[in-house]
């Protein structure tokens, strides 16, 4: 369970205050949910919040079971260490095997001699493997997904969607993403955030119509005429 209550999360701009949530109250269901909303409405952000990265301004989280950071963050990383000293640091704080989880992610990541060099040496893709790679070797009951296709080449991708899908066997997943196609492929249940406002809608295919501007009530109507 993820539960908001009474949160409220604001960044400061040169005109006035850029409200992200606003006195949110409400429970996220145990369910793969994908969110929704413009450029800058601060989808990431939720993620962060949730993941508890990132503190609400106000109001409380109140979080049941294990959730992951946001798939593809590596803001957590230290830089002077290497992937593999990442890695033992990560499984340490979650209990974790921690050869079982060094294996994994050499192996998963394709890092290569990379894998023992400081990850200030990386290019952001590489990052994003090691992260990606981290976060698989973790069996949590959420997974936090900021644009899951994002992460290195094609072939690399495909082996990132294969992984997750099972993983998903027994977990749930909270994805934000632009591409309809991609939330139909994890999700069922969608929400939209809009100016402070996050709110559920009992399916996908209603959050999309909202998002775009459409009746919730049309939820039947044909997807491929909103994506196109």
């Amino acid at each position: 369970m993820i539960q908001f209550e009474n949160v409220r999360k604001a960044y400061r701009t040169k005109d006035e205050p850029k409200v992200i949530l606003k006195n949110l109250s409400l429970t996220l269901p145990h369910a793969n949910v994908g969110i929704l909303g413009s450029n800058g409405a601060g989808k990431s952000t939720l993620l962060r919040l949730i993941a508890g990265t990132e503190p609400p301004d106000a109001g409380v989280i109140t979080r049941s079971g294990r959730i992951s950071w946001p798939l593809g963050f590596s803001g957590s990383f230290n830089g002077s260490l290497s992937g593999a000293e990442n890695c033992l640091f990560v499984a340490r704080i979650y209990g974790q095997d921690t050869e079982y989880v060094l294996d994994y992610v050499r192996e998963f990541s394709e890092l290569g001699s990379f894998f023992k060099m400081p990850v200030n040496s990386y290019s952001s893709g590489m990052r994003a493997r090691l992260a990606f790679g981290v976060s698989m070797a973790i069996a949590f009951d959420y997974y936090l997904v900021d644009e899951i296709t994002a992460v290195g080449d094609a072939q690399f991708q495909k082996k990132c969607q294969q992984t997750f899908r099972e993983k998903l066997s027994t977990s749930r997943i909270i994805m934000v993403s632009h591409q309809f196609a991609t939330l139909r492929k994890y999700c069922d249940i969608g929400g939209v955030l809009r100016d402070g406002e996050l709110t559920l809608y009992p399916t996908l295919t209603d959050a999309i119509r909202v998002h775009s501007g459409e009746p919730a009530e049309d939820a039947d109507a044909d997807l491929e005429a909103i994506e196109g």
